[in-house]
């Protein structure tokens, strides 16, 4: 039987005014399972974990099968064209083994372990709020996707991302709220590469003349990469890692550097790696060759019209369970800006807050788990009702 607007409203809120303790079991299971993005074992796991809930709770999933990396998980509640799409990635950057060392636990108000915040928190959170939306007569029509590897720029999951996001209407991804209680509407891009030099050997004392060094190479190279920075434009560049060389007492014959770039606009990252290019290209030290490989790349959450009203309409259902979220911009990069690229709605950041992400600090403010779930979960049903 199918309810009223007021009706399903209050079912699905009223149902997960119950669900903490739950919650907090099943953030447990996730938390207590290594998925670092190269494991794909323990991604996996987490897989396992959330697809059983999800069974338990009459909701049907599907993997979407990856031979590297975790396998994709796609739910569906609801009938129809334009579903809400909800996201949320369940690798860590924690090595494995780091669930043994630092396992889930609760001190006051803050649960603690790796990933809690980042994002295992957000993968409770969309899957309750399928759950819920689920126990309603007819359901509005919304995609659960739980991806493998967006600590790593999503090399396997970006194109069902923007698959997804181009039949959706509006995309939530549960990353965690800021510590303000702030969401995001807005992140930048990143590209992240590595350049490999090659010099030419010889022993330091006996031979100098006869050696090309592919450390000062990289040097060099460092120095006019980080020229190209503008912070007030909101472009950064960092050569974060540098390695190379043979012994003290021989002129490098190779080296390499890996650098992240960061940037607010499209524009900026193709005229930043034009840039970059021509860096790479130049020899410094004459005799040097260079070769620069991107490892992963993330597009920004661009800023506009439409991403500003998907955020009034969910500041609006916040306010109305008790909390109001400002809107936050932020240099991290996050897989929301995959799906924005592709011109749908999307706001990031709705998850439960937490912060000190990447650390063993991380922490989630447990509080914050049902309100943020019943915000989304009425933003979703209200949304649904516009489109009626």
């Amino acid at each position: 039987m199918s309810a009223t607007a007021d009706d399903a409203e209050g079912a699905v809120l009223g149902w997960l005014a119950q669900q903490r303790d739950a919650m907090l079991v099943l953030l447990q299971h996730l938390v207590n399972t290594d998925s670092n993005s190269y494991d794909k074992s323990g991604v996996d796991a987490v897989g396992v974990h959330i697809r059983r809930f999800l069974d338990r709770n009459g909701i049907g999933s599907e993997a979407i099968p990856d031979g590297r990396f975790g396998d994709a998980i796609r739910a569906r509640v609801g009938e129809g064209n334009e579903p809400v799409l909800l996201m949320g990635h369940r690798d860590t950057v924690f090595p494995t083994g780091e669930a043994a060392r630092r396992p889930f636990r609760i001190e006051q108000a803050r649960a603690y372990g790796p990933g809690v915040a980042d994002m295992k928190s957000g993968l409770v959170t969309n899957a309750f709020v399928l759950a819920a939306l689920q126990k309603l007569g007819r359901p509005p029509a919304v995609v659960g996707l739980f991806t493998a590897d967006e600590e790593i720029g999503s090399p396997s999951s970006r194109g069902l991302i923007e698959e997804e996001a181009r039949r959706a209407r509006a995309v939530f991804n549960s990353e965690p709220g800021r510590a303000t209680g702030a969401v995001v509407t807005g992140r930048k891009g990143g590209v992240f590469m590595r350049f490999d030099i090659t010099g030419r050997a010889a022993h330091s004392g006996a031979n100098f003349e006869q050696g090309i060094s592919a450390i000062e190479e990289v040097a060099r190279k460092t120095i006019a990469l980080h020229a190209l920075t503008d912070r007030e434009r909101g472009v950064t560049l960092n050569v974060g890692v540098i390695a190379g060389g043979q012994t003290v007492n021989t002129v490098a014959p190779s080296a390499r550097g890996e650098v992240d770039l960061r940037f607010i606009t499209h524009e900026q990252r193709d005229a930043t790696m034009q840039k970059v290019e021509e860096i790479i290209a130049t020899s410094y030290v004459p005799g040097t060759t260079a070769r620069l490989e991107i490892s992963g790349e993330f597009l920004p959450l661009v800023e506009t019209e439409a991403g500003r009203d998907l955020y009034r309409h969910y500041a609006g259902c916040a306010r109305d369970i008790g909390f109001d979220p400002p809107a936050e911009f932020t240099g991290g990069c996050a897989d929301s800006g995959f799906a924005a690229t592709t011109g749908t709605p999307t706001l990031c950041g709705v998850g439960p807050v937490g912060a000190r992400v990447h650390s063993p600090d991380e922490y989630l403010e447990i509080d914050t788990l049902v309100p943020r779930a019943q915000a989304l979960a009425l933003a979703v049903l209200r949304l649904n009702r516009k489109s009626q």
